[in-house]
């Protein structure tokens, strides 16, 4: 079982009396990659200094093994931070940097023989991959391997806890997806815990053992990258973890739900008999069929191609979809859509409903596109209800 390390207790931090923390209640185990995952302003990144002891919250308690630190300052918590700027040494080597937090330490008096500095900080460049790049000069490396050696410097201290504020933020794409692996690999290679602050919800996917989503200073959901995305709790989970598409729906009984006023077989309880809901649908969940045999008729308003899938927009009475297929349709076409019961997710209503979902504006291509001569009432007909 796994052992809690850090616990934030209903946290709450203010300025100016505007609250950017509401009231927070988090737990981060040992070992454990949890990434803090939201937009700009959702909270994420003063929290990372709340645990840093960069700040102190307004209100509430920080624990680090049980013990409270709200007062403890950042150098004397066993936790170290990567930023976005790395803050390399310019005039000191590869080796030099890494090294440097231990040399520190040595200078104020702890026994750490130079043997002993020598094999941890060659021990960590091989960790992040940078064997024999011991005596380069760092100016003279790539932003992913300036990355690498910042890491290194933050983790040959043997920190509780790495801290990353958006680190893979200057990198190129590729490099980006190049480095999640690094960093997953190193996490697990050194056993230590990361704290990983990103906007970015593919990084998120890719690396976490544990995802907080935040938004407005509050915490949406936590849970695995894979609960998450399958089970998002509401539209702005749903909506920033992938792309979805959000309608309107009622539960007109356990397994059955209501759109656009048909009724589809869907694998969700638990709500009472005729709540109003909202209804993700993920664009691959969606599988376009002849007009004749769809479950839904709409028109295909716009195609872009993304090497292996096409996104499609269709138009459902005037809310666009977002569907993931490989098949070819012609701007303008009349399609059917099936969808099995696991596809259909239901989620309570909640202050996002109606704010996601609808893929009107996903392209200037088509913002102002519409179903002009397709009759609504005309689909009525098509149809009877699915279930």
């Amino acid at each position: 079982m796994s052992k809690e390390l850090i616990r934030l207790s209903n946290c709450s931090m203010a300025y100016d009396d505007e609250y950017v923390l509401n009231n927070i209640n988090l737990y981060i185990n040992d070992k454990e990659f949890l990434t803090l995952l939201g937009p700009s302003g959702c909270g994420k990144t003063t929290t990372l200094r709340i645990i840093g002891g960069f700040l102190k919250p307004t209100s509430g308690d920080v624990f680090f093994g049980g013990v409270r630190i709200n007062d403890v300052p950042p150098h004397k918590r066993m936790v170290n931070t990567v930023f976005q700027k790395y803050a390399l040494f310019p005039h000191l080597n590869v080796f030099e940097n890494v090294a440097f937090g231990l040399r520190l330490q040595r200078s104020e008096g702890n026994k750490l023989e130079r043997s002993e500095i020598n094999r941890r900080v060659t021990e960590m460049l091989e960790i992040v991959s940078l064997k024999g790049f011991d005596s380069r000069d760092v100016t003279t490396l790539s932003g992913g391997q300036q990355q690498r050696v910042a890491i290194a410097r933050a983790l040959v201290n043997r920190p509780a806890v790495l801290l990353l504020d958006e680190p893979l933020g200057a990198l190129d794409k590729r490099l980006r997806k190049d480095m999640q692996n690094e960093l997953k690999q190193t996490q697990l290679a050194t056993g230590i815990t990361f704290v990983y602050v990103t906007h970015d919800q593919e990084e998120a996917l890719a690396m976490s053992d544990t995802v907080v989503v935040m938004e407005g200073g509050d915490i949406q959901q936590i849970g695995t990258p894979k609960d998450i995305y399958d089970e998002p709790l509401n539209a702005f989970v749903a909506d920033f973890i992938g792309e979805s598409n959000i309608v309107d729906g009622v539960m007109r009984a356990d397994c059955v739900v209501e759109i656009f006023g048909r009724r589809f077989q869907c694998l969700d309880g638990g709500f009472e008999k005729d709540e109003p809901v909202d209804v993700v649908i993920r664009p691959e969940d969606v599988f376009i069929v002849d007009a004749k045999d769809g479950m839904l008729t709409g028109t295909v308003v716009n195609i872009t191609f993304r090497g292996v899938l096409y996104d499609v927009i269709v138009d459902f009475r005037g809310f666009k979809w977002l569907i993931q297929t490989t098949a070819l349709n012609e701007i303008g076409s009349r399609i059917g859509i099936k969808i099995e019961p696991r596809g259909f997710h239901i989620m309570k209503k909640s202050q996002f409903s109606g704010m996601f979902g609808d893929y009107s504006s996903f392209s200037a291509e088509y913002d102002e596109i519409s179903d002009a001569e397709y009759d609504p009432e005309e689909e009525e007909d098509e149809h009877e209800y699915e279930t």
